[in-house]
C-alpha cells in the first residue's frame, strides 16, 4: 500500500511544498524585498507545472489494485481491535521507534534527523488516533502542536535550501537576511520544542505512562505477534493446535526437571512466539517455508521487551523447525552461535 500511492504522493507533496512556501514568503519579508519577488516568481511559476503533474499522475493511479489492498487491509485490521493488547504494542513500537529519533534530532540541528522525527511524530501520531481512541482524546492537543512545530521546522529547511540555490548575486545583503530570518524561525520552534518535551514534565514521558508497562509489555508483543500470524498463516487452526502441544511439553519437561533451559522464562517465550509464527513462511509457494518465515521475521520490528539476540533465536528456531538440522559451518546458525559466544 505504500509502493502504490508513492508518485502520487510525491506529486501531490511536491505541490503542497510550493504552496506552503508562498505563505512563508510573505511572512518573512515586505513585498518591496527583491528575493520575494524573485521567489514568488519562480513559486507561482513551479505551482503550476506542479499542479499539472500531480493532476496526471492521479490520472495514472492504479485505482484496481488498490481497491484489492483495501479488501486485504479490511479483513486484517479485524485482528486488531481498537484498545486491543496487540493495539497497544503496534503504538508503543511507533512510540520508541519516534522517540529513537526524538534523541538523534536533539543532538544536532541538520534538517535530516528533524525531518525523520516529524514522520515519526506522525507515525506515531495516526496509530494513536487509529487504534487507542481514548488516549488521543488526552494526548491529540499536545500531538498535533509537536507534529505542526515539526511540519514548521521542516517547511523553514525547504525554503532555505531554495533561497541558497537562488543565483540573485545582486542582492547578496537580501539573501543574507533572508537566511537570518529562516535560521531565526527555525530556532525558535526548536527551543519551543526542546522546552515541551526534556525534563521531568516531558510529553514524552506523559505520552509512555499511557502504553503498556512492566509485564503488559510482554503480553501485548505476544498478542501483536499472534496477530502477524493471523494475518499470514495460511493455516491457523493447524498452527494454533501445534502451539498448545508445543508448550505443554516444554512445560511437562519443566516439571519434570529435564534441563535448566526448561525453567528459563525467556526461552518459554521464544517457543511460544516461535510456534505462533512457524506457519508464516507457507503463503510464499516460490520458497522454503521455512527460509521464507525466518526472512519474515527477521523483517518484522522487533516487539518491545526483546532483545536483538531472542529475536534472532526466535527466528532460527522457525527456520529449523522441521527438516535438516542446521549446519556448524554454513548458514545463519554458525553466525548466531558465534555472536552468542562473544557476549
Amino acid at each position: 500500500m505504500r509502493k502504490v500511492p508513492r508518485k502520487l504522493f510525491r506529486g501531490l507533496g511536491a505541490l503542497r511544498d510550493a504552496q506552503v512556501m508562498q505563505d512563508w514568503v510573505k511572512k518573512l519579508a515586505p513585498e518591496t524585498d527583491a528575493v520575494r519577488t524573485h521567489l514568488q516568481t519562480v513559486f507561482e511559476t513551479n505551482e503550476a507545472k506542479l499542479r499539472e503533474n500531480a493532476t496526471r499522475l492521479a490520472g495514472k493511479f492504479d485505482e484496481k489494485t488498490w481497491k484489492r489492498l483495501e479488501r486485504t487491509l479490511r479483513q486484517r485490521s479485524r485482528l486488531v481491535p481498537v484498545g486491543s493488547l496487540a493495539a497497544e504494542c503496534l503504538a508503543l513500537e511507533r512510540f520508541e521507534l519516534a522517540r529513537q529519533l526524538h534523541a538523534k534530532a536533539l543532538r544536532t540541528e541538520k534538517p535530516k534527523p528533524w525531518h525523520s522525527l516529524r514522520i515519526g511524530l506522525k507515525r506515531f501520531r495516526y496509530t494513536v488516533e487509529s487504534l487507542l481512541p481514548e488516549y488521543y482524546v488526552a494526548w491529540s492537543d499536545t500531538l498535533k502542536r509537536l507534529q505542526d512545530m515539526l511540519g514548521e521546522i521542516h517547511d523553514l529547511d525547504v525554503l532555505a535550501a531554495v533561497v541558497k540555490k537562488s543565483d540573485l548575486h545582486e542582492t547578496e545583503d537580501s539573501l543574507r537576511l533572508w537566511h537570518e530570518f529562516i535560521e531565526r524561525e527555525r530556532k525558535e520552534r526548536i527551543e519551543t520544542y526542546r522546552q515541551l518535551t526534556l525534563g521531568k514534565t516531558s510529553l514524552w514521558n506523559i505520552w509512555r505512562s499511557g502504553l503498556p508497562t512492566n509485564g503488559r509489555v510482554e503480553a501485548a508483543a505476544l498478542a501483536r505477534l499472534r496477530a502477524t500470524a493471523r494475518a499470514v498463516d495460511p493455516h491457523v487452526r493447524r498452527t494454533s493446535q501445534v502451539s498448545r502441544v508445543a508448550v505443554a511439553l516444554f512445560d511437562t519437561f519443566k516439571r519434570a526437571d529435564a534441563a535448566p533451559a526448561f525453567s528459563d522464562a525467556t526461552l518459554r517465550r521464544i517457543l511460544l512466539a516461535a510456534v505462533r509464527l512457524h506457519g508464516v513462511g507457507d503463503a510464499d509457494a516460490h520458497k522454503s517455508p521455512q527460509k521464507a518465515a525466518r526472512k519474515f521475521i527477521l523483517d518484522l520490528p522487533i516487539p518491545p521487551g526483546w532483545s536483538n539476540e531472542d529475536w534472532e533465536l526466535l527466528a532460527l528456531a522457525v527456520r529449523y523447525y522441521r527438516g535438516a538440522e542446521p549446519r556448524a559451518k554454513n548458514g545463519p546458525f554458525p553466525g548466531f552461535l558465534r555472536s552468542s559466544e562473544s557476549m
